[in-house]
């Protein structure tokens, strides 16, 4: 029997990341991605020529011909990774945000409830934020803290969860939903904080920094997500929510000086190589911090990678790999975006 997966948003980071973990599982996997800003085909080139992998170009927001790929390929699961995620451009611009994470998470709801009508033996899996529980000045959020979302990106996530568990209990399907702390890795569009620090260290660029730089983060490597993930999909309890952390927080300062003693190792350091504290983001969380001993007791699943050696594993994939930020708008990597509050 054909193992299909589905995963909505593969050309993005995380998801392409994920598409590659599934294929090395000797899955086929179908990748359905609306093709946008970040949706990097340079993402795919390990896998583009792997017999066992499917492009379709596709948006969330239409459910007929969603539904009828979940006819024709019968998914054992579906990853929904298709979001709009980048909190600087939710300020710019909200809507984005409602269409995309909350309608399209609707449109894929419906479309999977049709399908779950007539086919049994498949599951959905939504990939939420941590975002969602807003600041978490002190201790670490469990699966039963208040959503309380800061950002229009945050806000629009904590309602596609909503809405997800609100078609299990009311419409019965069969979902799950995990809330993951800050991914990492290859990939990773530069318009998030590690990808465009190691972009400005490649081009002797200022490495710019929102308000004091001490704002925590819980840095997860995307391996360890996909490990995750995968377990989940195994193991997981359909109508539960899985918080993926890897209890590692690092502030913005620590993270860039990490990352410039890393490249230090490999390349010359330009004299513009520096800090530089820009104005901070509107509504800035100061933390994250989520309680994952749920997933650890339940689901056997720990993160492996340290920040340490997650971050060289960074840098060197975007030092072998050029050509990737080449493929973008420069545009996208170097306007500063989020002023609009």
């Amino acid at each position: 029997m054909k193992k299909n997966i589905i995963i909505t948003g593969g050309l993005g980071f995380i998801g392409s990341n994920l598409v590659s973990y599934f294929l090395k599982k000797k899955f086929n996997v179908i990748n359905i991605d609306k093709v946008s800003y970040s949706s990097n085909i340079y993402n795919t080139k390990d896998f583009l020529n792997d017999t066992n992998y499917k492009f379709i170009k596709c948006n969330i927001n239409n459910n007929i011909k969603i539904l009828k790929i979940l006819k024709k390929f019968k998914p054992q699961a579906i990853f929904n990774l298709a979001a709009e995620t980048h909190v600087d451009r939710s300020i710019d611009g909200p809507k984005a945000f409602v269409e995309s994470n909350i309608v399209g998470m609707f449109n894929l709801l419906e479309a999977f409830r049709n399908f779950y009508k007539f086919y049994k033996k498949t599951k959905l899996i939504h990939i939420s934020t941590d975002e969602v529980y807003g600041d978490i000045l002190k201790g670490r959020s469990d699966e039963k803290y208040s959503y309380k979302p800061s950002s229009p990106y945050a806000a629009s996530k904590a309602s596609s969860d909503h809405l997800v568990y609100s078609y299990v209990r009311t419409f019965n399907i069969p979902a799950i939903v995990t809330n993951c702390s800050n991914n990492y890795g290859p990939r990773q569009h530069p318009e998030k904080l590690i990808p465009k620090l190691i972009y400005n260290i490649f081009n002797n660029i200022p490495l710019p920094i929102y308000g004091n730089g001490k704002n925590s983060r819980e840095w997860i490597y995307v391996e360890d997500h996909c490990e995750a993930l995968y377990k989940v999909f195994l193991y997981g309890k359909i109508g539960e929510f899985y918080n993926i952390g890897s209890n590692r927080n690092l502030n913005n300062i620590q993270i860039t000086k990490m990352l410039i003693k890393i490249a230090r190792k490999y390349m010359p350091i330009g004299s513009n190589t520096k800090i530089k504290f820009v104005k901070d983001r509107p509504g800035h969380d100061v933390r994250y911090a989520l309680n994952s001993k749920k997933i650890y007791k339940e689901i056997n699943w720990r993160a492996k990678i340290n920040v340490a050696q997650g971050l060289e594993k960074t840098f060197l994939w975007y030092f072998n790999n050029k050509r990737y930020f080449k493929l973008l708008s420069k545009k996208d990597i170097i306007n500063r975006l989020g002023n609009n509050g």
